[in-house]
């Protein structure tokens, strides 16, 4: 019998093969914001996806970056979010930091991520409550306490206005941290801080599809996620704060509004 996670997790590898089928081809870029792309890979694994999910999982509805909502058949509180390829302008440079990010909502809650790195081949998955893993093992936030010697990762707006003001926070981290990186996948850089290689990621303006399943992951490998205003986050929560815990507060320190 198929389980929302294996479903979830076949769609996440077969929209990976897509991605790797198209990458570095550079065709068919186009412009859905003055400098916002998508691809035909974008378009082609969400397809793929969507039917997986859906073909499954029919009373469920879906919240997808390029097709946005649909309603499923039986008014379900459940509801897939899916971002088919997080990371398409680092896609369309050849750029490998690359994820297909497929999360499960349930009564407005997240209990199901699942993300694939198609480029360096690493599943990710996080069930609330059951803990996260890649490629099979468990995984777990750093324990790195001193603010001093953590590192970073952070993301920029489309909106080219609203860039400045993180453009600020960045360099303020610049010289609070050992390092602050901007890599450009959303999705990619929660999976990394739930394993260990960042220790905290910020961003605002992200979309659903780029918080839900990462968000998740995070928590279960033992770290913390909030808000700007250190409340519990909502993946329509105006921005994002995600690290091991124990740095949080410094994070948010620099981050809540007003500050």
């Amino acid at each position: 019998m198929h389980t929302p996670r294996s479903i979830a997790i076949d769609a996440a590898l077969e929209a990976g093969r897509i991605i790797r089928k198209h990458f570095g081809k550079l065709d068919g870029v186009e412009y859905k914001g003055e400098i916002d792309v998508v691809t035909v890979a974008d378009h082609e694994a969400e397809a793929a996806v969507l039917e997986r999910l859906t073909g499954a999982f029919p009373d469920f509805g879906v919240l997808a970056e390029e097709s946005g909502t649909r309603d499923g058949n039986g008014g379900s509180s459940s509801r897939w979010v899916v971002d088919p390829l997080d990371g398409t302008t680092n896609f369309a440079n050849a750029n490998p930091h690359i994820c297909v990010s497929i999360g499960l909502e349930q009564d407005g809650r997240v209990t199901l991520g699942v993300v694939y790195d198609p480029m360096r081949d690493e599943l990710f998955i996080a069930e609330r409550g059951s803990g996260a893993t890649c490629n099979g093992k468990r995984i777990h936030v750093t324990d790195t306490s001193v603010f001093l010697q953590s590192m970073l990762a952070t993301g920029f707006p489309y909106d080219l206005e609203k860039r400045a003001e993180n453009l600020e926070r960045f360099q303020h981290f610049t010289h609070l941290t050992r390092a602050v990186r901007r890599v450009g996948a959303a999705a990619l850089d929660l999976c990394f801080v739930a394993n260990g290689r960042f220790d905290g990621f910020w961003e605002s303006g992200l979309k659903p599809w780029d918080s839900a399943a990462g968000s998740l992951m995070v928590l279960e490998a033992g770290g913390t996620v909030t808000d700007y205003y250190g409340e519990e986050y909502w993946i329509d929560s105006p921005g994002l704060i995600a690290t091991n815990g124990h740095v949080h507060n410094d994070l948010l320190a620099g981050l809540r509004p007003g500050s």
